[in-house]
């Protein structure tokens, strides 16, 4: 699986796509989303505690990432070159789709959007660009980045579930 849908990605190598991915991989990265993160939290609802989740909850994805990389250490792919800056950590799993995940998924649950079919769609699109730019790249197995997705999800409901987070009910709730 791994190697096949590196070789379809390499298939679709252009010059324009390539410009294209570079940039669209940067929406999973930690300077693009954490300022994101601070900058939704400080004007959006609720108190202190309610503003410092979103932030804290892609900081978080981020060591989990980091946690596991360091625990499975699976070499990044060689199948052919790499479009991009070859990441020095591991490859498993992709800090880049897990960041973005557990971004969209808390900011859903912050936001209490998770319903709503447009903030939704928008949200997978992102976490779909991210990962597509990441196997275009060459830069992750799809393995990794799936696994990056399963574990941001996991994660940002885990931390959403943290009796820190409840107020009336639901995080995101103004009391």
């Amino acid at each position: 699986m791994d190697g096949a849908w590196l070789s379809l990605m390499h298939t679709w190598q252009h010059p324009l796509l390539t410009s294209a991915m570079s940039a669209v991989t940067w929406l999973g990265s930690l300077a693009v989303l954490l300022p994101l993160a601070a900058g939704l939290a400080w004007y959006g609802p609720g108190d202190g505690r309610q503003r410092l989740f979103l932030p804290l909850a892609v900081l978080g994805a981020a060591g989990v990432a980091q946690i596991l990389k360091w625990l499975i250490d699976r070499e990044r792919p060689d199948l052919f070159p790499a479009l991009a800056a070859m990441p020095a950590d591991a490859s498993f799993p992709s800090g880049h789709a897990m960041q973005v995940t557990a971004f969209v998924a808390a900011w859903l649950l912050w936001r209490e959007r998770s319903q709503q079919a447009g903030p939704l769609a928008i949200g997978i699109a992102l976490v779909g660009l991210v990962a597509v730019s990441r196997t275009y790249l060459q830069v992750h197995f799809l393995s990794d980045i799936l696994a990056g997705i399963i574990f941001g999800l996991l994660w940002s409901s885990l931390f959403h579930r943290l009796p820190f987070w409840r107020w009336s009910g639901r995080c995101g709730t103004n009391s």
